[in-house]
């Protein structure tokens, strides 16, 4: 059931007071276990005035930063809104970046993103991947490599594009987040790593070749 408006901007006005009494101008992160992170987020149709989101979105920018992380999604910090912001500065390792095609993404604001496969692309890769909302924790993906993704942006301008490599693998991450699902809910659970375990054993490979042989998991 959606939200009321006056719902929803309550919310948003809540959130920004916290930031605003924050040293770092952020806001918590929203753990997994809380019902808001399983909830169909709202379709965001102008329930905030521009000052309002724009005020917002920088929250979210600063908070996805201090995290760190690459995107969040406006539940993850407690409102049940169709808006996530993205950015990644990319790997300083080459053959990293090459395997997992991660170039540098600048910042960007995504309203009501839909996905899906980019015609005649339907080819799966994995990664081990993480979230902020579930703190502690990375597992292996199985994600499209190349999606088409359509949204807004922040001032409403239309987002109709093909999206490849591990900014597509953020897009179907962050999402997900909107649909009420996390990552793990994809994941092949027996590449499940604690991250200092993953840290110790499996970060450095570009794929995650050796711990599909020594943790018993298949790789598309």
């Amino acid at each position: 059931m959606s939200l009321p408006a006056s719902a929803v901007r309550g919310i948003a006005h809540e959130l920004l007071a916290e930031a605003a009494h924050s040293p770092t101008g952020t806001v918590g992160i929203v753990q997994v276990g809380h019902p808001v992170l399983r909830a169909v987020a709202d379709p965001y149709d102008g329930q905030l005035d521009d000052v309002t989101l724009a005020a917002l979105v920088a929250v979210m920018q600063r908070t996805m930063r201090l995290a760190p992380g690459v995107g969040l999604a406006a539940p993850q910090i407690g409102l049940p809104l169709a808006v996530a912001v993205l950015e990644d500065p990319g790997t300083a390792d080459p053959e990293i970046e090459r395997v997992r095609e991660r170039p540098v993404l600048g910042f960007r604001v995504l309203v009501n993103p839909r996905y899906e496969a980019a015609g005649g692309h339907d080819e799966l890769v994995d990664f081990y991947e993480g979230c902020l909302s579930v703190v502690g924790y990375q597992a292996v993906v199985p994600r499209l490599r190349t999606v088409r993704l359509t949204a807004l942006d922040e001032t409403g301008a239309q987002i109709d594009e093909v999206v490849t490599g591990w900014p597509a693998r953020i897009v179907q991450h962050e999402t997900d987040h909107l649909g009420g699902a996390l990552y793990i809910d994809r994941a092949r659970l027996r590449s499940l790593a604690a991250s200092d375990q993953l840290g110790a054993h499996w970060a450095s490979e570009p794929r995650p070749v050796s711990a599909s042989r020594e943790l018993g998991f298949d790789l598309a």
